[in-house]
């Protein structure tokens, strides 16, 4: 709690010094989701604790999710599959090019700042690895154990985007079993894989609200939510 305090006058200071302004300001973090598990009242949950040799289907994947702190450009989600490589590339060919599209359109100057916590998944030199086209991005790491306090995506924006999964999954699990003729537990079984979580995670990133991500910031930033 400490640390947090202190660092938010040092955020802020940094904001100021630097002229940064909300569309320009990005915060990135990763979640587990477990794309394929149901929550325990549920039918299938039931009938699946039933079958021999039982183990609960909850294949986990790891998300990034990042938005700006005006809340009006989301970046597509990074998959992660464990190679810590893969969070450059994410930065290289999708934030960057993103943000550059997005500022140019908004009339706004080019320079962003990306905060990131201090996760093994971040490469400590992340600015050395941005493309030299994108060096107008700038990096900030958060101080170590203030992700719970200060972390934007990590106040209820995460959790905001796990409901509305969970919500397009039961609904993605309505339409199958009213205009097919698969049963529920066939297209759970056999048709529900990557492809088709990938269409709920997408429509599930579309229902966060700009409202939901812009009060995210009123811990770490809040002149930006004011």
């Amino acid at each position: 709690m400490k640390a947090a305090e202190d660092y938010i006058k040092t955020f802020s200071d940094l904001i100021k010094a630097q002229g940064y302004i909300s569309q320009q300001v990005f915060n990135c973090d990763e979640t587990g989701l477990f794309w394929k598990k149901m929550p325990n009242r549920t039918y299938i949950t039931a009938e699946e604790k039933m079958m021999p040799g039982h183990k609960p289907m909850k294949d986990r994947l790891t998300l990034a999710l990042c938005a700006n702190a005006s809340g009006d450009c989301k970046i597509k989600p990074l998959l992660v599959h464990g190679s810590p490589g893969s969070f450059v590339e994410w930065v290289n060919l999708v934030f960057g090019p993103t943000v550059k599209k997005y500022l140019q359109e908004n009339n706004l100057p080019v320079q962003a700042l990306l905060i990131l916590d201090n996760a093994p998944a971040h490469p400590p030199n992340l600015e050395d690895d941005i493309l030299e086209e994108l060096k107008f991005i700038k990096v900030l790491y958060l101080p170590p154990n203030t992700t719970p306090i200060l972390q934007p995506m990590d106040q209820q924006v995460i959790s905001n985007f796990k409901k509305l999964y969970t919500k397009h999954l039961f609904r993605r699990c309505f339409e199958v079993t009213e205009s097919t003729n698969l049963t529920l537990q066939e297209f759970w079984k056999d048709h529900f894989n990557i492809a088709i979580c990938l269409q709920i995670i997408y429509q599930a990133w579309l229902g966060v609200t700009t409202k939901t991500l812009t009060s995210a910031w009123k811990k770490l930033w809040p002149e930006a939510v004011a």
